[in-house]
């Protein structure tokens, strides 16, 4: 077992010191990911079909252009003469229509536009969560990665402090009980050891699933620098701005939005139409009446075509009123969006706020813990201190400094999600953040 505890603590002490050179950063991995996630690249699907909805409502308001042809053999008896003939007839025709008042094409275009504003929204808001999983990410493998250091350097003391003890029991300066409880915590120790490996490979390939690459090296956090406030340091500012600027909500406001044209579109199912229709075709065949004849005519029409539709069976009310209920469904998730986006930003705002100041408890606890650690091991030297005074003050240190490695990466991940939530997140957010890492 202290074989294996020397392998891991070297191999934890390698990552880490390759982490300063060559190392992939949060930029680095954000990219890997932004080509290589696949919700993403749904998201972009979608984006891109969303945008056809533009042309295919202007096409509505432009004007269509149908050719026909047609071929007929016909058969024709003449009873007078007692004569049959067959013949064949031949025709076509262009037909151009062009709307001149069709409130439901006019509509429709609208929503085009609003549809391809919701594609925008529904976009932005899924490259905001790829940056928020690729930090998640970013940071998962770098707390369990320094679970793991400082599980390993606390078996590593309490495999030293066993040996101590047996050697101290041998001299009959220490009792058995000194011996066993030490050994329970090397025993722990390594049990926890084993845990945070496990846990650094789960984290290390949930980063492989959201960018394709096997994580190398990463950059963390440089020592002694200063997590940053908020700002404003106002909660109902980022509140008030998540309210609107989130881009669920966005993409909830401009559903509603389309909901409202949805119903007035159903509705002027009960307007007249009015096309302007022209048309030019040539017609040849055989004339019964004339002799069996043949004639070729050429017809050209331009004119005004009016419809006005007067009874559908109901259907039309019915779609108005399927319309008026999705378009209440609309406006309750604008509601459910806008407290949502609320609670992630003050939820966010507070979890800035209070990473800070445990960061700082952390950070203090860190250099108290490790004077009380040295104080003990003192004193047990000298006889004032028992063998499990040490081993809670080693577990104390390096339970400290786990804490304050979660708390420094939760703090960070935190400001993301403030920005998030107030749909303010962009490229620079994550690039300020990987500006503090070394």
């Amino acid at each position: 077992m202290k074989q294996r505890a020397v392998r891991v603590a070297v191999a934890v002490a390698a990552g880490l010191m390759a982490a300063g050179a060559g190392a992939a950063d949060l930029e680095q991995v954000y990219r890997d990911a932004l080509s290589y996630d696949a919700a993403l690249a749904g998201a972009r699907a979608s984006l891109e079909a969303g945008r056809e909805k533009l042309p295919q409502g202007r096409a509505g308001l432009l004007p269509s252009v149908n050719l026909t042809g047609n071929s007929n053999w016909n058969e024709a008896d003449y009873r007078t003469t007692g004569r049959s003939q067959g013949y064949n007839s031949n025709g076509w025709q262009v037909q151009l229509t062009q709307p001149l008042f069709r409130w439901q094409n006019w509509v429709q275009y609208k929503q085009g536009e609003m549809q391809v504003a919701l594609s925008e929204a529904q976009y932005q808001l899924a490259r905001q969560d790829l940056t928020l999983r690729a930090a998640q990410g970013y940071f998962d493998v770098l707390v369990a990665q320094d679970v793991l250091a400082a599980a390993t350097a606390l078996h590593e003391a309490n495999t030293q402090q066993l040996a101590l003890g047996k050697k101290s029991f041998e001299v009959g300066t220490v009792t058995i009980t000194d011996v066993h409880e030490a050994q329970s915590r090397a025993d722990l120790s390594s049990a926890q050891m084993i845990a945070a490996e496990s846990d650094l490979a789960v984290k290390r390939h949930a980063l492989l699933v959201l960018t394709g690459k096997e994580p190398d090296a990463l950059k963390g956090l440089r020592k002694g620098v200063a997590l940053s406030r908020p700002e404003p340091a106002d909660i109902q500012s980022w509140v008030a701005s998540a309210e609107t600027g989130s881009y669920a909500v966005q993409a909830a406001q401009i559903g509603r939005e389309i909901s409202d044209r949805e119903v007035e579109r159903n509705r002027s199912a009960h307007l007249p139409t009015v096309d302007l229709v022209a048309s030019h075709g040539n017609t040849t065949s055989a004339n019964a009446f004339a002799g069996f004849a043949k004639t070729d005519l050429d017809t050209t029409v331009v004119g005004v075509q009016l419809a006005l539709p007067l009874f559908q069976g109901g259907a039309v009310n019915s779609r108005v009123r399927e319309a008026a209920a999705l378009r209440d469904k609309a406006s309750a998730d604008l509601d459910n969006a806008r407290r949502t986006a609320a609670q992630n930003a003050r939820q966010a705002y507070l979890g800035v706020s209070s990473g800070l100041a445990q960061v700082k408890a952390f950070e203090a606890a860190q250099v108290s813990s490790r004077s009380a650690l040295d104080a003990n091991k003192l004193g047990y030297e000298v006889g004032v201190r028992i063998n499990i005074d040490v081993l809670n003050a080693q577990s104390q240190l390096f339970d400290t400094l786990q804490k304050l490695s979660k708390a420094r990466y939760d703090t960070l991940l935190a400001q993301l999600k403030l920005k998030a939530a107030a749909g303010t997140l962009g490229d620079d957010d994550s690039k300020a953040i990987n500006a503090l890492l070394d």
